[in-house]
């Protein structure tokens, strides 16, 4: 069997969830006084390439870049696909960053990387949206991409992939299409991992209690790797090499500091009453 080496992209982003975030007095958002979570959107990439390496075997490297708090999310990627080694592209000349300026970054850090046979990335960020640094990391490397793909199947020995992608229009379909390995491979939030053998499921509780050992010392496996050890002129990465204006920025509206709550003792039974009149309109059914 052919041993395939699979990479996935990871990004951190600010944890959005209500009472996470911190905003200035202006209203825009503390990055560095608000916690950092995964992406959710790259754990539909992580699930693929958990999927490929259960299937087929080999080795997943997870990469990401940006400052060092990011460890804490390559170390939740590790744990979620149980990879073998983390990359981290980290140092101040790649900070502000666009999509265009992040995908030179990570393409070099990929090239650096070598031998890969499958890129995997998520749809989009959750802080950016625009679900540009995938596809343009792929432009830089020059290879075959599938985007929006909610299923995918590897064949080592061809060298193919197989995949089914979701096309919207004015209706939404599931196009399949075939690419040659290296490719890449952009999963959409659609994507469904399927274990079809009892051998598959073994091998995934084998994997899990291997990576839980080496998620315990996760920067044993860790490398990081700064604009100097990937040749990149400062130029061309971070803010300088960053292609996008940003006219204005509309601050967020701040939620209201606190909410108002009324006590009722449940042994009140008038009190209780007025509770159940008050819900009763929201609840479905009777």
């Amino acid at each position: 069997m052919v041993a395939l080496h699979t990479a996935v992209l990871t990004k951190g982003v600010p944890d959005f969830r209500e009472g996470q975030v911190s905003f200035d007095e202006e209203g825009h958002l503390e990055r560095g006084k608000t916690p950092t979570v995964m992406n959710p959107n790259d754990r539909f990439a992580l699930e693929a390439a958990l999927q490929t390496r259960v299937r087929h075997g080999g080795t997943v490297s997870v990469m990401s870049m940006g400052p060092p708090g990011y460890k804490d999310v390559l170390r939740e990627a590790m744990e979620t696909v149980y990879a073998d080694d983390l990359y981290l592209a980290s140092d101040r000349e790649m900070a502000a960053a666009d999509t265009w300026a992040t995908a030179i970054t990570l393409s070099t850090a990929l090239e650096k990387l070598g031998g890969l046979d499958l890129v995997i990335a998520g749809f989009k960020t959750a802080d950016g949206e625009t679900g540009h640094t995938g596809p343009q990391a792929c432009w830089a490397l020059d290879l075959p991409i599938v985007t929006h793909v909610v299923a995918l199947d590897v064949d080592p020995e061809a060298e193919r992939i197989r995949a089914k992608r979701l096309v919207e229009g004015d209706i939404e379909e599931i196009e399949t299409v075939e690419a040659p390995l290296p490719a890449f491979v952009v999963t959409d939030p659609e994507f469904d991992p399927s274990y079809r053998t009892a051998g598959d499921r073994l091998e995934l509780k084998d994997l899990r209690e291997e990576t839980q050992k080496r998620a315990e010392n996760f920067e044993d496996h860790l490398t990081t790797w700064d604009h100097e050890a990937l040749n990149l002129d400062p130029d061309y990465i971070g803010l300088d090499g960053s292609p996008t204006i940003v006219s204005s920025v509309d601050p967020i509206p701040k939620a209201p500091a606190e909410r108002e709550a009324t006590m009722v003792d449940p042994d009140d039974e008038e009190g209780m009453q007025e509770i159940l009149e008050t819900v009763q309109p929201f609840a479905g059914g009777d």
